[in-house]
């Protein structure tokens, strides 16, 4: 009897508004395109496995380090999608396009200072001390990143287009097919095959700036239809809105600056882990890249929810996107534990592809530290679901500097700090330095759990107020006679 009571309810709550057939229609595509971002990193982060230790050590370091400072751009130009979908919401759609526009000025203006960088990445890896052969393959890693960055940031920005408005196929297959020109060029260039020179570290990269030019272009010939340019303008949007600018300041910004902390507090972190030596360091980067199958698809879902926040709250019905977002967490919590569960008891499974083709006398040390430290992403990443979906909402919603300033306290105060009086004051091991980076991760999850709970969120608005439209095909004036 109640199993049967267990299945009505689950059918009930499948097939209601808010309810879990709702979230996946608008998520599951961007699980799958997040999820293909994780295939693309563990990828190539197993073939720098298969290519040298010292190249595996270096790209989390350095790759980090240029995600980190894009991550200032991408969240600020990522939060167009709060304006699509609020819009989207509001039947504002002709000012879709020009918020799509300002996203991508703020993506030229990051490309332009990330080729300032290009310069300062020998000094700056120097100072990290790493060694000699490690710090040459980070110079090399992140000046070849940080020329492509604008066609990264961009695709980020027009991305929203169809992710404010619920269409998320277009984004999946867009990076399902830049996912795989990133691999094929990885396999070519890392290992110099069918003709091409080998390149190594050098060779990963570019095939990830070619890949984020492709994914560009791709988003620039699907906006350019004729259709979309009259429904939404697309193209017609394209000058300088002041006033759309100042709001995505306003409210982008304030992401922008926690996305890039909370990056920049795992930079640190892995920079730190460094000191401990190239084994710690590469077990380090491979038990991340390994935590990218399960955080990866999370944001999917992250991203799903706060559409869905920022559309109700644009059709003022925040008791549905309460729902949604009740409805999303069961879902990405489901996909956790299942995910933990496999990190626990079968970690050789994730380990396998990098030891295949790795040296295995070098590797067995890595493999068992690796091992340990997937204990750890278990534990941790049951509460980083938390923290994805509740900050999800509340930047639907547009409570962005609530969230950038939690993550300035607690980055500093229970992650930064922490890990560097722990590895270079006290020379604490590895698993200690891992503890304090679990226990920042939980810390997130619970706060932003409570402000969640607060229902502040529930009356915020990041677009100004559309007056509200007849129906289509009703005439704007009556026509008909006044009765006497």
């Amino acid at each position: 009897m109640e199993s049967l009571t267990i299945i009505r309810w689950l059918k009930n709550r499948w097939q209601c508004e808010g309810g879990y057939g709702e979230v996946l229609t608008v998520a599951f595509p961007l699980i799958l395109s997040t999820g293909t971002w994780a295939v693309q990193h563990f990828v190539d982060r197993m073939f720098l496995t298969w290519y040298s230790p010292e190249a595996i050590a270096a790209a989390m370091p350095a790759g980090l380090l240029n995600f980190a400072i894009m991550c200032l751009f991408i969240g600020t130009a990522g939060y167009v999608n709060t304006f699509v979908a609020q819009y989207f919401g509001a039947n504002g759609l002709k000012r879709i396009g020009p918020a799509l526009w300002q996203g991508i000025y703020v993506a030229l203006i990051g490309g332009i200072i990330l080729l300032f960088f290009i310069p300062l990445a020998e000094p700056i890896f120097r100072f990290v001390g790493h060694e000699p052969l490690i710090q040459k393959n980070e110079i090399v890693y992140f000046q070849f990143l940080c020329l492509g960055a604008a066609p990264a940031v961009a695709s980020t920005a027009l991305s929203c287009f169809y992710s404010g408005r619920g269409r998320t196929w277009p984004i999946m297959w867009v990076n399902v097919f830049a996912t795989a020109i990133n691999l094929l060029m990885d396999y070519v260039l890392i290992f110099g095959k069918w003709g091409f020179p080998e390149l190594g570290m050098k060779g990963a990269a570019i095939a990830t700036v070619f890949s984020a030019c492709f994914s560009f272009l791709a988003y620039i010939a699907l906006l350019s239809r004729v259709s979309y340019n009259q429904k939404y303008h697309t193209i017609k949007g394209w000058r300088f809105n002041k006033d759309l600018f100042s709001r995505l300041m306003r409210y982008g910004l304030p992401s922008g600056i926690q996305f890039f902390l909370d990056i920049a507090g795992f930079t640190v972190f892995v920079l730190l882990m460094g000191r401990l030596g190239t084994v710690a360091l590469a077990a380090t980067n491979i038990t991340f890249n390994i935590n990218t199958l399960a955080f990866l698809p999370m944001i999917g879902s992250g991203l799903g929810i706060s559409v869905l926040v920022g559309q109700n709250l644009g059709r003022n019905r925040p008791d549905l996107a309460e729902k949604c977002v009740y409805s999303g967490l069961h879902l990405t919590f489901f996909y956790i534990g299942c995910m933990a569960f496999l990190y626990v008891f079968v970690p050789g499974l994730f380990l396998w592809p990098f030891s295949a083709q790795a040296d295995p006398k070098s590797f067995k040390e890595i493999r068992e530290i690796s091992i340990v430290l997937l204990r750890f992403v278990a534990v941790y990443s049951l509460f980083d679901s938390m923290n994805i979906v509740f900050s999800s909402v509340l930047k639907g919603a547009g409570d962005t500097r609530y969230i950038m300033f939690t993550i300035v306290i607690l980055s500093f105060s229970i992650l930064v700090i922490p890990s560097y009086a722990a590895i270079v004051l006290f020379h604490a091991g590895v698993y200690a330095a891992w503890a304090i980076a679990a226990t920042y991760i939980i810390a997130l999850g619970f706060v932003f759990f409570f402000r969640f709970l607060g229902g502040k969120w529930k009356s915020m608005r990041v677009i100004e107020e559309i007056p509200p439209s007849l129906p289509p095909g009703l005439p704007e004036t009556p026509t008909g006679k006044l009765e006497p």
